[in-house]
This record gives C-alpha cells, structure tokens and sequence, in this order.
C-alpha cells in the first residue's frame, strides 16, 4: 500500500525539483570543467571560473550537493521538510535545514529551538537556527522577509549549498497576486512569486515546490505523518495585511465568485510570469538600439517603443542610476514617461533614492541628484 495521496503529493514536487538542482549542478559542473580544459586556459587564480553557492572544483564533484529547507516549523515548511529527507537520500542529496529566529514574538528562541529538534528528528543534517534583527524599512512584513533572505543566503553560502527549498503554497501564490493587483505595480507583480528564483551570486537558489499545492495538503501530509506543527499567531493577526486577505478578503471573493479563484490567480500568476519575461527579453535587446554614441537615452526612438517595452528601460535606467527597485512604482515612471511622450517642457522629476530624471537636447537623463 502506497503513502496517503497528500504524502504522495509532496514527496512529487520535490523528486521533480531535485532532479531540476541536479541538473544544474551538472551543467555548472561540466562548463567549468570544459573551461579549465581548454588548451588556452589560464590556470592563475584571477582566470578560473568563479564559483556559485552551487558548483564544485573538479576535486570536490565526488560530493554529494546539499539542498536546505528554510522551515519556520508551520505545516507548510514541516511537509516540505519530510519530503526532502525522504527523497534526498534517493537521488544521493545531502538534506539539511534552517529555521529563522526573527525575535518578534515571546518564546520565539524555544520556538526555533523545536523547530531544530524535529528537523534532526527527520534526519536531516546540517541544521541550522539563526536569529535576526527585523528592521523596519518597508513595514513589518517586508522587513521580516528581507531580514529572512539575508540570513538564508548567509547559511547558504557558508555551507556551499545547492539549492534552498520554500514552503510557498498555491494559496500563498494567490494572495501574493491579489496584492499585486491592490497596488496597481503591473503585470511583474501579478506573476506572483517564481518557482525558481535567486540570491547574492547564485540566480536559482530558491526554489518552491508547492506553489502548484494547496494549503490542506500539506497540512493534511503533516498530519497523517504526525509530524507536529507550529500555527504563527501572525497569520490570523488582523494587522497584518497578508493576514486580513487570507481570513476575510479571499472567502469572501470565494463566497461571491464560487470556488475556484485560488486556482484562477496561480493560473494568473503563471501566465504574467511569461508575458512578464517576454517582454523584459524584449527590453533587454531594445535598449541598445535606443543609446547614443555616449550611451544616453533618445526620445524620440523610446517613443516609437511600445509603452511597456519604453517603461521597462526606464525602470532599469532608474534602478542604474541609484533608484531602489522596491520603491520605484509606476506613478514614478508614468511622470518620467511624460518626459519623453508628452514634453512641454517640465522639468526634472524626483525619484526614490535623490535620483533625478530630465529631458536634455532630445535625450532622457537619469542620474543621481544633489
């Protein structure tokens, strides 16, 4: 008799990405080892291929790669959690795991001490539990996370590991599209969150198994393995936006528009995604052809650009210049779009970070102000 469906479910997701973190760390592995093999190659230390949190010298390739599970000791993370030491060892993984003390609650050090205690119970080994200080840039949620990922990318490089798995879930997924859309930033923050993404010299650290698995099923594997679970009281804080939406805003879209929506915004968020990468490829190859001989931009050939293409190159102008690409909304560049569509002479627009945009001799000049 086979695992309950739930366990079933799980343990899929993370068999088909660690054989996705395999792959990667052979195709690294391999270009590197191409590279030093090559008769011109420099064999000082300034010419050898520099390594990413997940590559190996050709003397370490007989190790086996280590994948981390960042686990807060909620449902989501412990099902993601045993899933990984269960497949792991299958596919010659090493398996360990992290859990974020971020000291915003009472008892909040035991809480990480437990959280190591059933992560050594699962058999996974490293494991490591790390205290943060939470600042307060950009609201209590978003300092949480940034103070999250800088600790995970620490651990991450320290341990040279391959790949970190998150417990984000399809519900997840559908909340973090329906705030997109409350903030009107576009279509890149309807993509939700990506199932691959990145951190400090590794662009495909992370990766999130369960963005196509519901919120009960990872619940209902913990359960059924007894494995013991922790509920952060922050999630049905109501001060918390992300919590607000999860209790009140999506049962009652539920309520008006029948089951179903958390499906239809994870199938939105993928669909943005790849209309999203579209069309920054598309900006990426445009942006050249709109420089001067000095490098500066011209007007009237970002005019002739379709808007989301023209605004995508000011965006990352701006973020060059100094702008923080938290802060950078699309009222910011709705004004810098004027600036080149609608010139009547306006004069410099102040962005996020003392950068100043302004319209010079036909050209658009971002740079850092006074």
């Amino acid at each position: 008799m086979g695992p309950h469906p739930a366990v079933a479910a799980i343990r899929l997701a993370v068999r088909r990405v660690l054989h996705d973190v395999l792959t990667d760390v052979q195709r690294t592995d391999d270009a590197q080892r191409a590279a030093l093999q090559r008769p011109d190659a420099q064999r000082s230390p300034e010419h050898v291929p520099s390594r990413s949190a997940h590559s190996h010298p050709p003397h370490e390739q007989a190790t086996s790669p280590l994948v981390l599970v960042a686990c807060s000791g909620g449902a989501d993370s412990m099902a993601l959690a045993s899933a990984l030491a269960f497949e792991a060892p299958k596919l010659g993984i090493r398996a360990g795991g992290v859990t974020v003390d971020h000291g915003l609650q009472d008892g909040s050090a035991l809480r990480a001490a437990e959280v190591v205690s059933r992560l050594t119970a699962l058999g996974l080994d490293p494991i490591e539990s790390v205290a943060v200080d939470v600042g307060r840039d950009g609201g209590p949620e978003a300092a949480a996370r940034d103070a999250r990922y800088g600790a995970l990318d620490a651990v991450a490089d320290r341990h040279g590991a391959a790949a970190i798995l998150l417990g984000h879930t399809r519900d997840d997924q559908a909340e973090t599209v329906l705030l997109g859309l409350a903030r009107g930033s576009g279509i890149r923050s309807l993509s939700g969150m990506a199932a691959v993404s990145g951190g400090p010299g590794a662009d495909r650290r992370y990766r999130r198994p369960f963005l196509h698995i519901d919120r009960q099923t990872a619940r209902k594997a913990c359960m059924v393995q007894s494995l013991p679970v922790w509920d952060d009281p922050h999630n049905t804080d109501p001060a918390y936006t992300r919590s607000r939406l999860r209790h009140e805003g999506l049962p009652a879209l539920e309520k008006a528009l029948g089951k179903g929506v958390v499906e239809a915004l994870a199938r939105t968020a993928q669909l943005s995604r790849d209309d999203a990468d579209a069309l920054d490829h598309w900006a990426a190859q445009a942006e050249a052809s709109v420089r001067d001989a000095a490098g500066l931009l011209e007007c009237a050939k970002l005019y002739a650009l379709p808007p989301a293409v023209r605004r995508r190159i000011v965006r990352r102008a701006a973020i060059e210049a100094g702008a923080p690409a938290g802060a950078l909304f699309a009222r910011h560049l709705e004004e810098v779009d004027r600036l080149i569509t609608g010139w009547r002479g306006q004069g410099a627009i102040n962005l996020p970070g003392k950068v100043v945009a302004q319209r010079q001799g036909g050209r658009l000049v971002i740079r850092q102000g006074c």
